[in-house]
């Protein structure tokens, strides 16, 4: 070789390599972790969705007819993440992440319509009560609440909320 010089000493090429976050695809280790949105009707009847991967390819996900996804939930497809080290035709996992996007409200459904969706969905789990019961008990109303809220802001806020009743009902 003609950069080899006599008593000059070879060394070591050192590549630093970055991994740049990726907008879609997040790996931890050989796996990589997607995720994907259904709808209310996916999630219940079934799905197929085409996702582009990372090297271009067209992947067709299809869920079985018969199986609900729930919000949340994590499915795996074998050997669709990165190639594992020392062994580069083996590769990790591609998890799918679900999400589940429900609707804001519901249009009112038809006597009919309604009787066929409670034929085929699982049972209400909700109980009767008489009026007797009812009578007996305290109306509440419930509203959104933001639990990943930092404590210290959610403790000021509730603060703030607090000092301003005692302000406007008067404090002993």
């Amino acid at each position: 070789m003609a950069d080899e010089a006599p008593g000059r000493i070879t060394g070591d090429i050192v590549f630093v390599v970055e991994q740049e976050a990726h907008a879609k695809f997040k790996r931890k280790g050989n796996d990589l972790f997607v995720e994907h949105s259904l709808s209310l009707i996916e999630a219940q009847w079934g799905f197929q969705f085409v996702m582009t991967h990372l090297d271009n390819r067209h992947l067709l996900i299809k869920s079985n007819p018969a199986e609900v996804v729930k919000p949340g939930q994590f499915r795996a497809i074998n050997d669709e993440g990165m190639p594992m080290y020392g062994q580069p035709f083996m590769r990790g996992k591609l998890y799918i992440h679900f999400t589940v996007d429900f609707p804001h409200s519901l249009d009112p459904l038809t006597p009919d319509l309604y009787e066929a969706m409670e034929t085929i969905m699982p049972p209400r789990t909700s109980v009767q009560l008489d009026d007797m019961k009812l009578a007996k008990c305290e109306v509440k109303t419930l509203h959104n609440v933001h639990i990943g809220e930092p404590s210290r802001k959610r403790a000021r806020r509730e603060q703030e909320a607090h000092s301003e009743y005692e302000d406007g009902h008067g404090s002993a």
